[in-house]
């Protein structure tokens, strides 16, 4: 079924690879998930055009790129963003950096620390603590700041409440060891932040993981007919470049 579910994206890409989308049940949650390869795909971040027109949704950023004979293939909102769409922390945007990392805690999920940092570069995705991602200083091309943390070298974000009460549809990224692959999941029912933790660490088996945010939470998944558009738009987005 797999193959077969693979076999259908690299016809419907033209013979190109496509991202990898599923669904799954998982300790009570659905989930849908969607792997990239970085070797293979090109995975980019985006704000706004050249205007500073800030697209909001995958639609008017769909259409920007055929533009230039380019397509969007997979995609999701990719953290957290102020009334005005602007990225409450770090972000880089085809190496222009956007807005300059944030340390300090503060107020909302964003300020649970430990945050981290989800860094794309040359044939890798990185997802980072913001205190290892200063220590390291990656090379990335683009990048942006959430949180909290989901998942820190192995083990839970030590806030998460196995007890808690507090559940939203929620959005997030981890990535492999090697950095090869980034692997995207947005529950399709409300679930906890401990549920969606151990769901990267316990299922997917990811050392490193990243909440993106909750309730506004939206994807664009080809391969699973589904194309969120929503009611209000969004500040960041992470997607895959397809060529026509």
């Amino acid at each position: 079924m797999k193959f077969l579910l693979w076999l259908g994206l690299v016809l419907a890409a033209g013979g190109a690879m496509a991202t990898e989308c599923r669904q799954e049940e998982y300790a009570g949650n659905r989930y849908s998930i969607c792997e990239v390869d970085l070797t293979r795909e090109r995975l980019e971040l985006f704000l706004a055009d050249e205007a500073g027109s800030v697209y909001g949704h995958f639609g008017t950023l769909d259409k920007a790129l055929a533009a230039r004979g380019q397509r969007l293939g997979f995609a999701m909102n990719a953290g957290m963003y102020h009334d005005n769409r602007a990225p409450v922390g770090y972000f880089v945007e085809n190496g222009r950096v956007v807005q300059d990392v944030i340390q300090s805690e503060g107020p909302g999920n964003f300020g649970l620390l430990p945050n981290g940092i989800f860094c794309i570069g040359e044939g890798r995705a990185d997802v980072l603590e913001t205190k290892a991602f200063l220590r390291s200083e990656p090379a990335c091309r683009y990048a942006t700041q959430s949180g909290p943390m989901l998942v820190i070298d192995g083990e839970l974000h030590p806030r998460f409440l196995k007890n808690s009460t507090s559940r939203y549809i929620r959005n997030g990224v981890g990535t492999t060891a090697d950095g090869t692959r980034a692997i995207f999941v947005i529950s399709d029912n409300t679930v906890t932040f401990h549920e969606f933790g151990s769901y990267f660490r316990d299922r997917l088996q990811l050392r490193n993981a990243l909440y993106f945010d909750g309730n506004v939470s939206r994807l664009r998944a080809p391969a699973l007919g589904r194309d969120d558009a929503g009611f209000t738009t969004i500040g960041p987005i992470v997607g895959v470049v397809e060529s026509d």
